[in-house]
């Protein structure tokens, strides 16, 4: 055991021109870390009942501060979780290191895994947004032909959203996070098998190579530490910052919100959704996206660093993102249900240009 950790952390040969983007894989690994102490410490005292479960939530913001703390940082670290995601896999698009397959495969299964995540721990404290956020979204999966409706009554246990489908939720955020740190090893596992990507995109990088320790291990706990005493500070200056207000309100299945919308991590794929009337065809839009997203191999093998062209158009992509994210959240109305197809398409576009054309 000490010799595998000593191989694969303490002498890893690691190429010496990596920058700070390189450290977010190892912040993410800390943040996840961090996210299921909390996560286990809450859900000790959690209470899975449609009646008690709202009043047993906000008794962890009232009771005493430590637990407060506890939970905001529960909350905050979903967010920089999100945040984290992003600029790794926005860096793995952008040094073309999509091309590594079973590393960035697995990475993408991790994304997907980590907002199953993060969508079952956001109905837990039932809600009005959570409650109505899962009746949308559980309605998307009832709308797939032949599938959808035996997938629905697994996932609810009924014809809506009730008890049945709180118990289940928790019982799934729970076990998953497990499942999600396993297949961080193994992603772990096929890094130091295949080799880490750099900023050069030099086929022969670890030519010029130094050991992990000291040099990175004192890099990426420094990240780490300055990461975490950024979410420590936002939350303690707006804990409610990330929080919508009918977050406050108990769960009512008689009253609708007038804008039903998800976490700010899902808004750009909550735009995609309803930018098409149908269900179907929203669903199909999210599908394509995420498909060509995930492709692991391209014919672009240089990466971007001498491109101008592939820099603009992963600029593109992303100011694309950026847009849909602020239509996620505006009502479900003309112009706004137009421009996000417009965008949806753009976006589409814009990564099978990344991913099939060499610049």
């Amino acid at each position: 055991m000490f010799s595998l950790l000593k191989n694969n952390v303490y002498d890893l040969p690691t190429n010496s021109g990596l920058n700070y983007y390189w450290c977010s894989g190892f912040v993410l690994s800390g943040t996840i870390v961090i996210q299921i102490i909390t996560g286990v410490l809450l859900s000790l005292l959690y209470v899975a009942d449609q009646n008690l479960s709202f009043a047993c939530v906000m008794g962890f913001s009232n009771e005493d501060l430590s637990l407060w703390f506890v939970r905001y940082f529960h909350i905050w670290g979903a967010s920089g979780i999100f945040i984290l995601l992003f600029i790794h896999m926005f860096r793995g698009l952008y040094y073309g290191s999509f091309n590594k397959g079973y590393v960035w495969s697995i990475g993408f299964i991790l994304y997907l895994l980590m907002m199953v995540e993060a969508f079952l721990g956001y109905i837990l404290p039932w809600h009005q947004m959570s409650y109505w956020a899962a009746t949308v979204l559980t309605g998307v999966v009832q709308s797939v032909p032949f599938i959808g409706s035996i997938v629905y009554n697994y996932i609810v246990g009924g014809f809506g959203v009730t008890n049945v489908t709180l118990v289940r939720m928790f019982a799934a955020h729970v076990i998953l996070a497990f499942v999600i740190l396993g297949l961080i090893v193994i992603h772990l596992f096929y890094l130091h098998s295949q080799g880490s990507n750099n900023s050069l995109s030099l086929k022969n990088g670890y030519s010029d190579s130094v050991y992990f320790h000291h040099y990175y291990s004192i890099k990426d706990l420094l990240a780490v530490a300055s990461f975490i005493f950024f979410i420590v500070i936002l939350l303690l200056i707006s804990p409610d910052l990330v929080l919508d207000s009918e977050a406050y309100l108990s769960a009512d299945p008689l009253t609708t919100p007038v804008n039903i919308k998800p976490e700010w991590y899902f808004l750009f794929y909550y735009a995609m959704l309803r930018s098409i009337s149908s269900k179907i065809g929203g669903l199909v839009l999210v599908i394509v996206f995420i498909f060509i997203f995930w492709l692991p191999f391209s014919s672009n093998k240089s990466g971007s660093s001498y491109s101008i062209l592939f820099q603009f158009n992963f600029w593109l992509i992303v100011s694309s993102l950026l847009i849909l994210t602020y239509l996620g959240a505006c009502h479900p109305e003309w112009p706004y249900d137009w421009v996000s197809f417009i965008f949806s398409l753009l976006v589409i576009i814009l990564f099978f240009n990344l991913k099939f054309l060499n610049f």
